[in-house]
């Protein structure tokens, strides 16, 4: 082999091995672009819940709600332009009741909605669900979980209609500082499969997450202790 050929085989492998750690570092930077992606909402949902639940005054009927709920799915900032005009709900995270009366760590969902009651004149809105069985938890795991409108809730001034109506679901739209019951329409649910993965750094699914609880991402634990707060209460 020449000395200009050896010279020119050295050059090409530095060059692709340049090449590839030019595109591992572009693959680390979009993946942790991503995780903190998932951070911020997971902050968004962390605030929601101690705004919503633990600052405001909570009506009895409602902390029983809360004290019988089995899972809770959070969206911390729906806008009434996106379902009308967008198709897309928001993003969610559900977050479920373990043993000893501990929180699993969010699995991250979308929702979607076509007809979905945002009252009237409110362009944001925070949302909660809080699925007070097993078995609507575990439907929950399902590819997309559709709302049956049964599982609307009155809160508010209206709240004690919800006390001879037990479901299944319940629904909570906060606004402004009011509390309110929210028509869920044709609402869905479905998993976000590239946020769980991308904030677990591995592929899992809601049910890994929050059945298994076989993943813990550390800078979840504020949201997982006010969800504590909130519902241990």
């Amino acid at each position: 082999m020449s000395k200009s050929f050896s010279s020119i085989l050295r050059t090409a492998s530095i060059t692709a091995g340049a090449g590839l750690l030019a595109l591992s570092a572009y693959a680390s930077d979009a993946a942790a672009a991503k995780a903190s992606k998932q951070q911020a909402l997971v902050n968004k949902a962390t605030f929601a819940v101690q705004s919503a639940l633990l600052d405001s005054k909570i009506k009895e009927n409602t902390a029983h709600i809360l004290h019988e709920t089995k899972a809770v799915v959070i969206c911390p900032d729906v806008t009434k332009m996106s379902l009308v005009f967008g198709g897309s709900g928001g993003r969610c995270v559900l977050l479920a009741r373990g043993a000893n009366n501990s929180w699993s760590d969010p699995a991250f969902y979308h929702l979607s909605a076509g007809s979905f009651g945002i009252q009237a004149g409110y362009q944001h809105s925070q949302l909660f669900f809080f699925v007070t069985s097993q078995k609507a938890l575990l439907n929950l795991m399902d590819h997309e979980f559709s709302f049956d409108a049964s599982a609307d809730a009155a809160f508010g001034n209206n709240s004690s209609s919800t006390q001879n109506t037990p479901k299944e679901v319940y629904a909570m739209q906060k606004t402004k500082g009011v509390s309110a019951g929210v028509s869920l329409g044709s609402s869905k649910l479905k998993p976000d499969s590239e946020a769980n993965r991308a904030y677990y750094h591995q592929v899992v699914g809601p049910e890994d997450i929050v059945v298994r609880m076989q993943v813990n991402n550390k800078a979840a634990d504020p949201l997982r202790r006010v969800v504590m707060k909130a519902f241990n209460q």
